[in-house]
């Protein structure tokens, strides 16, 4: 009887609202909410949403100009979070904003982005001393230099700031390939790497080398850390400064320079990453000259540096090792009796050159010290 009560007082003709209050359950709905609905279709500048047991939604005029970025990616039954703008129009529709939920949509696709590290084609907006700035969805996003690709690296001597900015500023305006690789929604940041975007044409080219083939290429760059070869266009590959000679190089730019053609044996493949040896292609004096000296010897050889360990020594054979710091006492003892680039006359305490190791003591430069064996070393050959 109480329900007939109800259904009395409800007048047939109290318009849409009323009829759906009968037929819901009593969940009401308020402007400010945020509600999912399904896509229905898109019809000119306006989309209908289906909100379940709230009837349908409707996204145009303002609306749909706000967020037309968002809706071309949209197809019939998408789910989407949308805004209460109004509760019901002259057309019965809820009125919908996707601006509140945008965000929402935008970071769950740099989610799945990351996560298949699909390609971005991004255009460079400016540029730092740390790397560049890119924008995705009117997110602005950092791409820090190191991981910029080979081709884009700032080649710079020394490492010097300045000259890392001045060679990163030339990529403004320029479009790159582009992955991400972190973002955080709540602080609003974006990174990007260049390094993962590999076009299938690179893999391709890549695919055509492998580990212990000897190539010839073009130096493109010499930096502190060792220098760029081209191996074809748009394929580079790195040859380490560790890499470059089997003596020790101080210096790549006293070795190389750029335009000049060199041979290189790739060591290591690692996605579009090629690390080239050049010293591979030489003799290992390590190994010609492995009968040459034994332990007791006296050699001359010059000081390349000097640091708290000792001083390094390079023999002219192009093999080197330490006089340990205790061969002079103290550092400061050590810096007052060698200098560097300075030729003195050392013994040899320890030599394996199978493990590539060498030990030296100190016995003095010609002229200034008798050069004369130390006598445990004396006595450890005599045993």
């Amino acid at each position: 009887m109480a329900n007939l009560a109800m259904e009395k007082d409800i007048k047939p003709n109290n318009g849409i609202m009323d009829a759906l209050l009968k037929a819901r359950p009593k969940v009401f709905l308020k402007i400010g909410d945020l509600i999912e609905g399904c896509v229905l279709e898109r019809e000119g500048a306006k989309v209908f949403l289906d909100l379940g047991i709230f009837g349908t939604g409707i996204i145009y005029g303002q609306e749909y100009q706000n967020a037309r970025e968002l809706i071309k990616n949209l197809k019939p039954e998408d789910k989407v979070t949308a805004k209460i703008v109004e509760l019901e129009n002259e057309n019965g529709f809820v009125e919908l904003s996707l601006k509140e939920a945008g965000s929402e949509m935008i970071w769950k696709e740099a989610k799945e982005l990351k996560g298949s590290q699909e390609a971005l084609n991004l255009k460079v907006l400016e540029a730092n001393k740390g790397g560049v700035v890119l924008e995705w969805r009117g997110i602005k996003g950092f791409l820090p230099a190191s991981q910029l690709k080979a081709s884009h690296y700032p080649r710079v001597e020394n490492g010097e700031k300045e000259k890392i900015f001045d060679e990163l500023r030339k990529l403004v305006g320029e479009a790159i390939s582009v992955t991400i690789l972190d973002f955080d929604p709540k602080e609003n940041k974006l990174i990007f790497s260049e390094k993962g975007a590999e076009s299938e044409d690179l893999k391709k080219v890549v695919g055509k080398y492998k580990v212990g083939d000897i190539i010839e290429g073009e130096v493109t760059g010499v930096v502190d850390f060792g220098i760029f070869i081209k191996l074809e266009e748009g394929l580079e590959g790195l040859a380490h400064i560790s890499e470059l000679d089997w003596a020790l190089v101080e210096n790549p730019n006293a070795l190389f320079k750029v335009g000049e053609q060199i041979k290189a044996k790739i060591i290591s493949i690692d996605g579009d990453k090629i690390s080239l040896s050049v010293k591979a292609l030489k003799p290992d004096p390590w190994e010609t000259h492995k009968e040459k000296y034994k332990k007791g010897d006296i050699v001359e050889g010059k000081v390349l540096r000097l640091n708290k360990f000792g001083a390094l020594i390079t023999l002219d054979t192009g093999i080197y090792g330490l006089a340990h710091i205790s061969e002079f006492g103290t550092e400061k003892k050590m810096r007052e009796m060698v200098l560097a680039g300075e030729s003195y006359f050392f013994q040899i305490v320890n030599y394996k050159p199978e493990d590539k190791k060498l030990s030296l003591s100190f016995l003095g430069k010609k002229g200034e010290a008798p050069v004369a064996p130390k006598e445990e070393v004396q006595e450890n050959q005599e045993k």
